[in-house]
């Protein structure tokens, strides 16, 4: 209003009814000029009310700026107003990760008027963070059932994510695994291989081999594999060895039936990879088991993979190499089957030795390294034992 009482409509820039011109240096050196009322600039902004409060002040204010956010203005200009406006926005549109640190370090003398923006990036309370994790690790266990749309990206997404919630780099993770997690794990570690059995035994009531039946076996390997790779980071690695174990047989029954014999060589592929990560596991004692389970490990797998790396190779070459067992796979395999080997009883060792030896396929794997140790070893056994008889002689002859 103007003095009479009579409301007044003031706009922006408009020299006939502004009183105050406001000079905004800017840092490329192009001054700007506006023209502004000091009524509405004193009640809008503090900084203005603070400079027009002074004896000394003109007309004109000069204001330094290097940068043109409007947030970092409202701020600078303590426009409270304006500065609501602008964390309203911010709150309600995503960032891209470059922004974010830009906007954290924009508000953070703002106090409770930051609060919504800094609620999107607070820690997650902890029994929250769980309950994401179970919800994810049931996804991505998930098997069989109807399949909604994108059923299997968000698979792989729960997947992927699980994983990462798990990782432990210079953060802590997301997810510790206490008692409640491990548990759910185990149940879907367990529906998993129990799924896994099921698929087979429908491949075996099959006349002709679908392709999408094939497909379905080969995800379910895939999951397996995807499991293997999680279960170390909560210390259940020993659980999916032990299922693995106790299902190895049936599994090679069904994959070793002549009715598979020119199929599901990815599949097979598949198998051998997971199979390697048991073998290594054990082999380098990441898992501990008595001697009878490793040898039984050894016994029911040792023979499959050799028989199966020349078929896998020729197809492979047939194929483009599509089903070939890559080198890094071949050279784990066999440095786990050694390792194996050397940490069993020498008796143990003398048996697979034995059938090594006699097979066709003694190329793979090489175990010559092994036969050199259990040669060199039981050698050394020998003459062990006859110092140690001639030494319990000549303590007898001496009484």
């Amino acid at each position: 209003m103007d003095k009479a009482g009579v409301a007044m409509t003031y706009k922006f820039g408009d020299p006939s009814t502004s009183d105050i011109i406001v000079y905004l240096k800017t840092r490329e050196g192009r001054p700007e000029w506006f023209h502004g009322h000091s009524s509405i600039l004193v009640e809008k902004s503090k900084f203005f009310a603070d400079q027009l409060s002074k004896v000394d002040s003109t007309n004109c204010i000069e204001i330094s700026c290097t940068k043109f956010g409007v947030l970092q203005v409202a701020i600078a200009l303590r426009c409270e107003e304006i500065i609501q406006s602008c964390i309203q926005y911010l709150e309600a549109v995503p960032w891209e990760d470059k922004e974010e640190e830009e906007i954290l370090k924009a508000v953070s003398g703002l106090g409770p008027l930051a609060m919504p923006i800094l609620a999107r990036i607070q820690p997650v309370d902890i029994n929250a963070t769980k309950n994401v994790f179970l919800s994810a690790i049931r996804f991505a266990t998930s098997t069989g059932g109807p399949c909604p749309p994108f059923a299997d990206d968000l698979k792989v997404s729960a997947q992927e994510q699980v994983e990462y919630m798990l990782v432990e780099d210079e953060d802590m993770p997301l997810v510790t695994a206490d008692g409640e997690v491990k548990s759910e794990v185990r149940m879907g570690l367990s529906k998993m291989f129990s799924n896994f059995e099921k698929e087979l035994a429908s491949l075996l009531l099959e006349s002709d081999l679908s392709v999408a039946a094939e497909n379905v076996v080969l995800q379910s390997l895939s999951d397996l594999e995807w499991m293997c790779n999680v279960l170390p980071k909560m210390d259940l690695l020993k659980d999916f060895v032990s299922n693995w174990m106790d299902a190895s047989g049936y599994v090679l029954g069904v994959f070793q039936d002549k009715k598979f014999d020119s199929t599901m060589w990815g599949a097979k592929l598949k198998l051998i990879e997971v199979a390697g990560k048991v073998l290594d596991a054990v082999g380098y004692g990441n898992v501990i088991f008595p001697a009878p389970a490793r040898v039984q490990l050894l016994k029911v797998w040792l023979p499959y993979i050799r028989k199966m790396k020349p078929l896998l190779d020729l197809k492979g070459s047939e194929e483009g190499f599509a089903y070939k067992m890559d080198e890094d796979l071949c050279q784990s395999i066999e440095g786990a089957i050694i390792s194996l080997v050397l940490a069993l009883p020498s008796n143990d060792q003398a048996d697979i030795m034995a059938d090594w030896i006699k097979t066709e396929q003694v190329r793979y794997p090489d175990l010559s390294e092994a036969f050199e140790v259990w040669c060199y070893r039981t050698k050394s056994a020998k003459r062990r034992l006859v110092v140690g008889f001639n030494e319990i002689g000549n303590a007898t002859i001496s009484l």
